[in-house]
């Protein structure tokens, strides 16, 4: 979201079984899931997922519900004519796939959007950047394509997406500015994992991130790594923010010389970031050992100085003053009570 505010993204689904049609609804906002509708849950209702939302007057809910129930009978009533299209009947497993997308910049200019549908995963229907021509595959999706013409549905489809899509987008922002203009800094760690062939895979995760453009590059010695390198697109972690890995396979004993740079907005400047090899620990029983060697050791110092001393004051001072500088001495070294 460098250069401005994209995107809201409406993905729905019907999946038609020999049971009861199951639809799924989800309304995300920079790929955030801030609203849902499944069918099959226990108490099906439009659920939000972001806390803003509770700022919104019940005329919302009431308005947003009837618009998912209208979205509802349109697909069962599309699948059900692909359906007999293609001359098959209600039972087994169908699908109808759509996705709505608009994008938005600061100052409330559209910038473009998308409209796809997709039954059973080969008709697709696209509407093309003009949203006024459209891409289609296979004979339902052009005989649909030609109803549609004839109803003026592009036309329809176009200024929902370039008015209503536009508001919506603005009105969430305005609600959730806070959440979207923060930044959170990805946590970095690299994990490696020995391979069946002897190699090592070193893999540079980054993680609790927002927002999600971040860039992950494996070096070698300071130059880029390109081969034998696995990088996976940013993912949702679910709770707001994001998170990627980029993997990179390099020989046994040489994974100091592999780094892995992070570049992310709200960082000053790139990290860099290296697998670091647990630092061997002392065993205990190597330490008390040599704590027991040396108290040992002390021990005959101390008796060796004290003989000493008591063979010197015999040649000095006689039988009964040794005696009693011995009982001194033997006081000092003993430990207290």
């Amino acid at each position: 979201m460098a250069d401005g505010l994209d995107s809201k993204d409406i993905l729905a689904r019907m999946r038609w079984t020999t049971t009861r049609p199951h639809f799924i609804h989800g309304l995300y906002l920079d790929s955030i899931l801030i609203e849902r509708f499944n069918s099959r849950a226990e108490n099906p209702r439009l659920e939000h997922c972001a806390p803003w939302l509770n700022q919104q007057q019940p005329e919302y809910w009431q308005q947003t519900n009837v618009s998912i129930m209208i979205l509802r009978d349109f697909h069962k009533r599309q699948l059900k004519r692909v359906l007999h299209i293609y001359n098959q009947n209600e039972t087994g497993y169908h699908t109808v796939q759509l996705l709505i997308e608009c994008d938005v910049l600061p100052g409330s200019n559209y910038i473009r959007a998308r409209f796809e549908m997709i039954f059973n995963g080969y008709d697709y229907i696209a509407l093309n950047e003009d949203l006024s021509t459209g891409t289609t595959v296979g004979k339902a999706a052009e005989i649909l394509t030609q109803e549609w013409e004839e109803k003026s549905f592009a036309k329809h489809v176009k200024s929902n997406l370039e008015r209503e899509c536009m508001n919506a987008v603005l009105t969430h922002l305005s609600y959730g500015k806070e959440f979207f203009l923060r930044t959170d800094i990805p946590k970095l760690h690299v994990n490696p994992k020995v391979r069946a062939d002897g190699n090592v895979t070193l893999r540079c995760w980054a993680l609790n991130f927002y927002h999600a453009e971040l860039t992950l590059t494996w070096q070698r010695d300071g130059s880029n790594q390109n081969l034998d390198v696995e990088v996976i697109e940013t993912r949702p972690a679910g709770d707001g923010t994001f998170q990627k890995w980029a993997a990179v396979v390099v020989p046994p004993g040489e994974e100091q010389r592999y780094t892995c740079h992070v570049d992310h907005e709200g960082l000053p400047e790139p990290i860099t970031v290296r697998w670091e090899p647990p630092q061997p620990s002392v065993p205990i029983m190597t330490i008390v050992p040599g704590l027991v060697l040396g108290a040992v050791l002390m021990g005959a110092v101390v008796t060796l100085f004290i003989w000493k001393w008591r063979t010197k004051r015999k040649k000095r001072a006689g039988s009964e003053s040794v005696s009693l500088w011995e009982h001194q001495a033997q006081l000092r070294v003993c430990p207290p009570s």
